[in-house]
């Protein structure tokens, strides 16, 4: 059996029933993990071993009994720390909130997690409020790769990103109202799909709106596929929420690509990408038309929709930052509080303005989707870069938005977008590749994801091999 902190949630399952691990020993080893770990990437803000094992040890009787409570029963998992966890606090990455208040509510996806008997280690890192695609606060500090601790992890959910890359649970939960899972996922190598808006219930609602979904982020196709099936039962309390997926996400999984149609956009028509980047998704369009998908190399036709994103974005930072007080700007990220100032000047009709080119790319890329199946891209166009900082050193860029040009239009069309691992730079930092469906497509994203998982073998980092010494060169 491979090392128990690298299994699967699927093999978890499976040799609990075989009586060959106990949940128990998962935790311990994915505890093991953290203390071995974490000091170096920062991936937690909260760890209870505790209460961990003693979940375990209750997770252990029911297997032992024949009874688990459901797919993930036992599954070491976090949570990243905009999802209220009961017991925690959710602090989101800020000091203008106050540990010390009754925390005795748990997320949608929190609760579904716990019905069905996953073992939750603690909470995940984040920037103040999810604010951008890096994770930093003055709360926590940075959140280094999994790969090299001196980059990057991306963000919003870093942690999650890294926590689950280095065995440090098999599976987590993010938030995505930009990239937040698919930019973590890209510079970390590990797997994510941000569902079709409302899809996974969300609660309390987010001050970003719409922009907002809750996605799930592991190490392989198939346990996304298995925490689908887990988060997207129905929360009443999510007034936007779809109703109950029809199926599993397992099912049809491994169906394959021959016959879909694809559109490869390696630019979208207006970013500037690595060479590196660039050699692996080509690569990786390779394989998905060895594999019987008929691709075509196409944009979609639309211009950078960046100025209508900020004022969505920009107006919900005010939002989120104004909930605490008019005096609060010199306590917060100084960032956040750049945009939150630009936001709280922004009108109702500069609102209604981004809307109606948020609305009117939805019509474009729904009939873009008439002709194609599926669209892939870059997952971002650069391999991830020094941790700590908002952009990368000398790029002259200013807002993180600016080095993610593939993933945020998807956030106001509100499709399903993936991201698989496709390759690592010369450096040995890792490349996604990013798949996107029409809206409700959540199953044939995440098949093609499989599809190309299954060609392209992908092994986790290894530390002690992977992560650069001092002097900058590897162990």
């Amino acid at each position: 059996m491979a090392e128990p902190a690298l299994l699967t949630a699927g093999e978890l399952r499976q040799a609990y029933a075989a009586g060959e691990l106990s949940p128990v020993e998962a935790t311990q080893a994915a505890l093991d993990r953290i203390d071995a770990y974490d000091k170096a990437v920062n991936a937690f803000c909260l760890v209870d071993p505790e209460r961990a094992l003693a979940s375990a040890r209750e997770s252990e009787q029911r297997w032992q009994r024949g009874e688990p409570l459901g797919s993930v029963d036992g599954v070491p998992t976090s949570i990243k720390d905009l999802l209220p966890a009961k017991g925690w606090p959710t602090l989101r990455g800020s000091r203008l909130i106050s540990p010390e208040q009754a925390w005795d509510v748990d997320a949608p996806a929190t609760a579904r997690l716990r019905e069905q008997g996953a073992v939750l280690l603690g909470k995940t890192t984040t920037p103040e409020f999810g604010w951008k695609g890096v994770t930093d606060s003055l709360l926590c500090g940075p959140t280094g790769n999994p790969w090299d601790p001196s980059r990057t992890s991306g963000g919003s959910s870093g942690g999650s990103a890294a926590a689950v890359a280095l065995g440090m649970g098999a599976l987590t939960v993010g938030t995505d109202g930009g990239g937040s899972v698919r930019i973590p996922a890209g510079f970390s190598g590990i797997v994510t799909l941000k569902p079709t808006y409302g899809r996974v219930p969300l609660y309390p609602p987010s001050p970003f709106g719409t922009l907002s979904h809750v996605g799930p982020m592991t190490r392989t196709v198939t346990d996304a596929a298995l925490l689908m099936d887990v988060i997207t039962r129905p929360d009443v309390r999510d007034w936007s929420a779809l109703g109950p997926p029809r199926g599993s996400y397992l099912e049809g999984l491994d169906d394959g690509v021959e016959g879909l149609r694809i559109a490869y956009s390696p630019r979208l028509g207006y970013a500037d990408v690595d060479s590196e980047v660039d050699a692996s998704v080509r690569a990786a369009v390779g394989v998905l038309a060895e594999l019987g998908a008929i691709v075509e190399e196409v944009d979609p036709g639309f211009d950078d929709p960046i100025a209508a994103y900020h004022t969505l974005w920009f107006s919900g930072a005010a939002k989120v930052v104004l909930s605490h007080g008019e005096d609060v700007f010199d306590r917060i990220d100084p960032g956040l509080a750049e945009i939150a100032e630009e936001g709280r000047r922004m009108t109702a009709l500069d609102y209604l303005d981004a809307t109606q080119v948020r609305m009117d790319l939805g019509v474009r890329m729904g009939l873009f989707h008439q002709t194609y199946d599926l669209l892939v891209t870059p997952t971002l166009p650069r391999p991830a870069f020094e941790a700590g900082v908002e952009v990368p050193a000398g790029s002259g860029m200013r807002r993180w938005t600016e080095w993610t040009p593939f993933t945020y239009p998807f956030n106001l069309t509100q499709q399903p977008a993936a991201s698989v691992p496709c390759g690592r730079t010369s450096s040995g930092l890792p490349i996604g590749l990013q798949v996107v469906g029409p809206r409700h497509s959540d199953a044939m994203v995440l098949r093609a994801c499989r599809a190309f998982e299954a060609a392209t073998p992908w092994r986790p980092p290894r530390p002690d091999d992977d992560w650069p010494s001092a002097d900058g060169s590897s162990h």
